[in-house]
């Protein structure tokens, strides 16, 4: 029996002016970008889909994310042609839609039962483009089912509280502890909650803020695990929830994030423009030490941009409004550590962007020094990371060993993909030194594997 062709893969392909051997070619980068490094797609794979054979269901968001970066808008399987085996919408939460709670609600609940169409999605360029859901502002909102009785503080207090123990569990012991908790309690209690009856409008919209806190854990949690499009989702609905609760610190840190990401993963198309867009809504609305987390990031996406001197007069900038922080900080940030951390963390990025190891050796350990001690044990032992491999830059091979072994002890207890990675980049770099008598680089890297060997993925 004859195929039928699928003419709306070929249209979008035809539309993208790529070839089919360039668009096998991206779409074996994103399966990379998403941790499939067994893919082997090639032009001869794409000309049998087009003529009407299926994709494996696990390439097929591989193949929408390839055309949706060229074409520069989202698209789902379905405007490929293409069937998926979820019954939920493959593109949930890549949209700023008129119930963010229901759409977390769904988005959790699927993430609890690690439905495929999340835990393996990729990162969107086109749903990280500005104006974020500017195409729902006009939606009236969805009218959905209020929880019985009448919340006020107390209830708005009791999730600040837990999301503020499910951080300090976070920070201290990676991503992996408590995450079905978090995703557990937002799906349940919290979900409820943005639906019930408030004394008043500024009680709920302060709830969809709380609410807008532990999705943004989520996110980073799903980050903390390596699944981009997955935490790409969460972020954008912590957004949402800050835009429903009329909330622009809170919108502009939300901001931050979706540009972090982006500069984290190597998605930097719009990162500049998320960065600014975060700033612009921040400025004059916190306080300095808030405002120098918004603007070190606008340095960082500054530094990846190409324009070095605009992004250290800005770094320069970010420290001096984090040496004005007396008070402590507000909000969201309170709970991710000292503004002069962040921005010491972050400028040291900036320097190794722009080729300065020493100055970013400098920074990064001053950033080591300034969290340890407290809660954030992966982001100390990531810092000492960090400030290895710039010694190692500079040719400083036992001092750099001696930083990494410290780093090795602070991740102790730790479960996070990227203190994986990290080990994983310092092994890397280790290997620069074999037959080489380098006694101290040949016992860290023996205790490097023993590490990731006892280490769960």
């Amino acid at each position: 029996m004859a195929r039928t062709p699928n003419t709306r893969l070929l249209e979008a392909i035809d539309e993208a002016g790529v070839t089919y051997a360039a668009l096998a070619r991206a779409v074996r980068g994103i399966a990379i970008e998403a941790g499939d490094a067994t893919l082997r797609t090639n032009a001869s794979g794409i000309a049998h889909w087009v003529a009407g054979t299926a994709p494996d269901p696990a390439t097929v968001p591989y193949l929408v994310e390839a055309l949706a970066r060229r074409l520069g808008r989202p698209l789902t399987p379905a405007d490929l042609g293409l069937r998926s085996g979820d019954h939920v919408p493959e593109d949930l939460g890549l949209s700023i839609g008129p119930d963010p709670v229901e759409t977390i609600t769904l988005m959790g609940r699927a993430d609890i039962e690690r439905r495929t169409f999340l835990t393996r999605a990729v990162y969107s360029a086109a749903a990280a483009a500005l104006p974020l859901g500017l195409g729902a502002e006009h939606q009236a909102r969805a009218e959905t089912v209020r929880a019985g009785g009448v919340a006020g503080q107390a209830e708005i207090d009791a999730v600040r509280d837990m999301t503020a123990a499910f951080t300090q569990i976070d920070e201290r012991y990676g991503g992996q502890h408590g995450r079905g908790a978090v995703l557990q309690y937002l799906t349940t209690d919290v979900a409820d909650l943005c639906r019930a009856t408030f004394r008043t409008g500024r009680q709920h919209a302060e709830m969809l803020i709380a609410a807008g806190s532990l999705a943004y854990l989520a996110g980073w949690k799903a980050y903390d695990a390596g699944e981009q499009g997955l935490a790409q989702r969460y972020y954008l609905q912590a957004y949402a929830l800050t835009r429903e609760a009329d909330d622009e610190p809170h919108s502009a840190f939300a901001l931050r994030i979706l540009a972090h990401h982006a500069m984290d993963i190597g998605r930097q198309e719009h990162s500049t423009d998320l960065a600014e867009a975060a700033l612009a809504l921040a400025a004059g609305r916190v306080d300095p030490g808030t405002e120098s987390l918004f603007v070190v990031c606008h340095a960082r996406a500054l530094a990846n941009a190409g324009r070095p001197r605009q992004a250290v007069t800005e770094a320069v900038r970010a420290r001096t409004l984090a040496d004005r922080c007396t008070d402590g900080l507000t909000g969201w940030a309170a709970m991710w550590g000292s503004a002069a951390a962040t921005v010491d963390s972050h400028t040291a990025r900036i320097l190794t962007r722009l080729g300065d190891h020493h100055e970013a050796e400098r920074y990064h350990a001053s950033a080591a020094r300034r969290y340890a001690g407290t809660e954030h044990q992966r982001i100390t032992a990531l810092s000492a990371a960090a400030e290895g491999h710039a010694q190692c830059a500079q040719g400083h091979v036992e001092q750099a060993c001696a930083t990494w072994s410290r780093a090795l002890d602070t991740m102790t207890g730790v479960r996070s993909s990227r203190t994986r990675q990290a080990v994983t980049a310092i092994r890397t770099d280790l290997n620069r030194f074999r037959g080489r008598d380098a006694r101290a680089a040949r016992e860290l890297d023996e205790r490097a594997r023993t590490w990731l060997a006892s280490c769960p993925a």
